[in-house]
């Protein structure tokens, strides 16, 4: 479940440029932009629209995001795992989690774009969100991944999955739901995400989270993508408004580098200042916002083997350690723990299980696609 302050999305809504041009109140017959990625005559009518489950209408004007969409967001919702999979069910869902983001967190609406329920049920989340999915070019700027709103369609699944596995029509439909955002937005599988992947938060879940690889496979073969289309690594593009695990794995590869940079997991400005910095003497376009992009990952990241120690080594087990692998601790040596973890992420991804953190074993496990992930799909 999404418990972000809500506040920071003034920072999507700053870089996004929205201006009070974006801003219009949902519903009341706002034109969208023609579609820039849409298939033609896609039909979206499996998804069950606000007003088709009795939304509540928003408390404020919602926004419509002006820069494009590059990603999904997989969230769960940490509500409890019913068996009740009716579409009563999962209209119930969709008003509970409005009131609790309405009345709880304070929020204009819904905070995530889609809901799916565990009987398999897709339903709108932010009003708009249909409609601008539909259209294929903008989004509803959301509430559920600060520093991520503005760019990122956001997906909860009813559910808790720390320790269990979604069921399979929860499943399948989230990947309908996937591959018609792809569809729409000029998206690929390679560009799914999960929450914990971007903040310091248990969602989507460790047992959730190791689908993410085969959820990926099978919006990949829905799509029809060529395996050479997919680039070799597609690293989470982490930068200056977003937070958690992934962030201390900077700070701690930063800190090797030998910058002045404290493991923290809040982007700071001493973590904006470094990465910069990297970026200038490695010849890599320094980005006004320190996003870690490829090049930046890849130049920052050194490969380890069995004798590795130090702070690389303690990154790789904080990490795993915040993702399910409970008996990784940090201790800065390449341990047995360690080794059994990395091989078990190198087989997720379709790498070779042999404990050396090469780059391609980096960017899986700080969140991010390798295209060998793809091959046995």
């Amino acid at each position: 479940m999404i418990f972000d302050n809500p506040e920071l999305d003034r920072r999507t809504l700053l870089r996004a440029g929205l201006g009070t041009a974006a801003v219009a109140v949902v519903g009341s017959g706002f034109a969208l932009p023609r579609a820039a990625h849409a298939a033609p005559g896609t039909d979206l009518d499996w998804i069950l629209s606000c007003d088709e489950w009795g939304a509540r209408p928003p408390k404020d004007p919602l926004a419509v995001s002006t820069i494009p969409t590059n990603k999904i967001i997989v969230h769960h919702m940490a509500f409890p795992n019913t068996i009740d999979y009716s579409q009563e069910q999962a209209i119930r869902l969709a008003k509970s989690c409005q009131d609790l983001h309405m009345d709880g967190n304070g929020w204009s609406d819904t905070g995530q774009h889609f809901t799916v329920s565990r009987g398999g049920y897709v339903l709108e989340g932010r009003r708009g969100s249909l409609d601008t999915l539909a259209a294929g070019e903008r989004q509803m700027v959301s509430a559920h991944c600060p520093g991520e709103n503005g760019r990122a369609i956001g997906i909860e699944n009813e559910g808790t999955y720390v320790t269990e596995t979604p069921p399979q029509a929860l499943l399948d439909s989230l990947v309908k739901l996937c591959t018609a955002i792809c569809r729409q937005y000029g998206l690929h599988a390679h560009d799914i995400f999960g929450h914990w992947d971007f903040r310091a938060t248990l969602c989507p879940g460790a047992m959730f989270y190791r689908e993410f690889p085969a959820l990926r496979r099978k919006v990949f073969t829905a799509l029809g993508t060529d395996l050479a289309d997919v680039p070799a690594r597609r690293w989470p593009d982490i930068w200056r408004f977003v937070g958690g695990p992934v962030v201390r794995v900077a700070q701690y590869l930063l800190a090797h580098r030998g910058y002045p940079v404290t493991v923290t997991g809040a982007f700071d400005a001493a973590t904006v200042t470094a990465v910069q910095d990297w970026q200038a003497r490695n010849g890599i376009p320094v980005d006004v916002d320190a996003t870690l992009t490829g090049p930046t990952w890849e130049t920052l990241a050194p490969e380890l083997d069995k004798h590795a120690t130090g702070l690389p080594i303690s990154a790789v087990q904080e990490i795993l350690n915040a993702k399910g692998y409970a008996d990784v601790t940090v201790t800065g040596a390449y341990d047995p723990a360690t080794k059994h973890a990395v091989k078990d992420i190198q087989r997720l991804h379709g790498l070779a299980p042999n404990g050396k953190v090469t780059t391609s074993t980096w960017c899986a496990i700080v969140g991010g696609v390798v295209r060998q992930s793809f091959r046995a799909a």
